[in-house]
């Protein structure tokens, strides 16, 4: 079952826009979330909730969408998401934050899944824009964003080309291949049975 959970929880870029999330959903998210491991159990991580369509239009034009598709600008309006979780650090020097962050953040996007939704992790972003839009304390670093919503797009695992290429790429279908490499090529040592 967490094996289908996973595998189902791809970085989809293109949404059904007009499928709403409730603001309930996102804190839904955020409470599984608050459960998880935290190192020195600091706890520095805080939330932006939105579902607002201008604050989301203010979110949207702080992203940077796929690098890999270069001819690629992002989502339509028609395909952008429809809330948007900003993940906050409170304690910006502190290195053991970054490992507080993933953990959370993939909770939150197999929550999503589980859901029937989808999302992105976003790390490619104006954050100065996003502080200033938002009024944040200079102690509030923006670490990552969310993108969520019910996607609308194929995104399927492939395994590494012969050229071992990790580049996602799009075919002529708009179909969305994400290359994974094998679990014989990621064990580096084996010892007992």
């Amino acid at each position: 079952m967490l094996k289908q959970l996973v595998q189902s929880s791809r970085s989809y870029r293109k949404f059904d826009h007009s499928a709403t999330i409730s603001m309930r959903t996102l804190e839904e998210l955020v409470d599984v979330a608050r459960f998880c491991p935290s190192a020195a159990n600091k706890q520095p991580l805080r939330f932006i909730l939105s579902t607002s369509p201008a604050d989301n239009d203010a979110i949207f034009a702080c992203l940077k969408w796929a690098a890999y598709l270069t001819d690629w600008k992002g989502p339509a309006p028609a395909e952008q998401p429809s809330a948007y979780i900003i993940m906050v650090n409170t304690a910006k020097d502190w290195d053991f934050a970054k490992f507080d962050l993933g953990i959370m953040a993939q909770t939150m996007l197999l929550g999503a899944v589980e859901k029937g939704m989808g999302g992105c992790m976003i790390g490619a972003l104006d954050r100065e824009k996003l502080r200033a839009h938002f009024s944040l304390q200079p102690e509030m670093e923006v670490s990552l964003v969310l993108a969520l919503g019910k996607p609308k797009e194929d995104v399927r695992i492939v395994d590494l080309p012969a050229d071992d290429s990790i580049r996602y790429y799009r075919d002529e279908a708009g179909v969305h291949y994400v290359p994974k490499r094998s679990l014989s090529d990621l064990i580096v040592l084996k010892r007992g049975e």
